[in-house]
């Protein structure tokens, strides 16, 4: 089986950012605290009776994590043992995994890591950039990210426990996923699959509830987007993409699901103003939230703006331009006192700056 094998150790890049919580009550209770039932919720990683004996029986108690970790995967893998091989398509949970013997590289993770919790280890899910797939399936653009299981060794190092059959890589762009967002993943995965199989009236519900249970999940917005257009509800299909452009701005989906359907409402020019857009953004870099805000207010779309320009503010506090942005949406919304607050707070960073020189003309004038 090809590309099933222990990663070497490496520096975290990017996200690294707390697991939350590795036990099933803690997971409930942040469950309930986003205004979701827990007793509604599928847990991927939570692991059956018959799993913990098996775990217990293969992997002894001594040695370090690391080597229990790599005894674990041996485990897995190995024909004499539980064998699991790779299936592409089919995000299934540990349970289902451990049953069929079969799983994709999100499956693999949700077993592992619910395995290896159970040993006391606390593994996690690590979302790898590095990886991604490009498939057009009908109206639904398909990137298929990838997931695997990491261990935190300290230091800024992880070893990433891998399972895919795609070439080797040398992985430099990292996310730690929080356990919440690991869950919100195989729900909009799971919905997604069953948009791909036609089955339109089983995949919105777990698509709406993936967004509930992470809001932050960009990709879960695109997904759930695709489900209302296929629906027809054009109307909620926009209002999701635009979501998940507000989530997450180097989304290249976001950008392409939420043009083309402006040119079907007949909005051609906001749509190639998105696109040139795309070759642009970074969820890192504020500018792109900028330029996403002031597209929003050139389309008469104040408060989405404003968020934009919000999110531009929380990566780069010390720069005037986003305080201003937000004074120039005040004052398109009438809000000439709230418009002179942001200019008192952008003038002090930069008075300069050419954003904030405008929205000061446009309240003297």
């Amino acid at each position: 089986m090809r590309g099933i094998a222990l990663a070497a150790v490496l520096v975290v890049l990017a996200g690294c950012s707390s697991a939350g919580p590795t036990t099933v009550s803690g997971v409930a209770r942040e469950l309930r605290q986003r205004g979701v039932d827990p007793a509604e919720v599928v847990v991927p990683f939570e692991v059956t009776d018959e799993m913990r004996a098996w775990v217990h029986a293969r992997v002894p108690d001594s040695g370090s994590p690391e080597q229990r970790l790599e005894r674990l995967l041996a485990a897995i893998v190995d024909p004499s043992g539980m064998a699991l091989s790779y299936e592409g398509g089919h995000s299934n949970t540990a349970p289902d995994a451990f049953a069929t013997r079969k799983a994709n590289c999100l499956g693999f993770t949700s077993l592992f890591v619910g395995l290896a919790r159970e040993l006391g280890i606390p593994a996690f899910y690590l979302g790898v950039d590095d990886v991604e797939r490009f498939e057009r399936d009908g109206d639904l653009l398909v990137i298929s990210g990838h997931v695997s299981a990491g261990f935190d060794l300290g230091g800024g190092k992880i070893k990433i426990l891998e399972f895919t059959n795609a070439p080797s890589a040398d992985y430099r762009h990292t996310r730690r996923l929080s356990d919440l967002t690991a869950i919100a993943l195989y729900y909009s995965n799971h919905g997604a699959e069953l948009l791909r199989a036609g089955r339109m009236d089983e995949a919105l519900p777990w698509l709406h509830k993936a967004v509930a249970i992470d809001p932050e999940l960009g990709d879960g917005w695109v997904d759930l987007g695709v489900g209302l257009r296929r629906a027809g509800d054009l109307d909620g299909a926009e209002a999701a993409y635009r979501r998940a452009l507000e989530v997450n701005p180097q989304g290249a989906s976001a950008y392409q699901n939420l043009a083309v359907l402006l040119r079907l409402r007949g909005q051609p020019r906001e749509a190639d103003d998105l696109l040139t857009l795309s070759t642009q953004a970074s969820g890192q870099n504020p500018f792109s939230y900028l330029a996403l805000g002031d597209l929003s207010l050139s389309q008469g779309r104040p408060e989405e703006a404003r968020r934009f320009y919000h999110r531009a503010m929380w990566l780069n506090r010390d720069d005037a331009e986003p305080y201003a942005a937000l004074g120039l949406a005040a004052l398109a919304g009438g809000d000439r006192r709230e418009a002179e607050k942001w200019l008192r707070k952008a003038t002090a960073r930069d008075k300069g700056n050419e954003r904030v020189r405008r929205l000061g003309a446009r309240l003297a004038g």
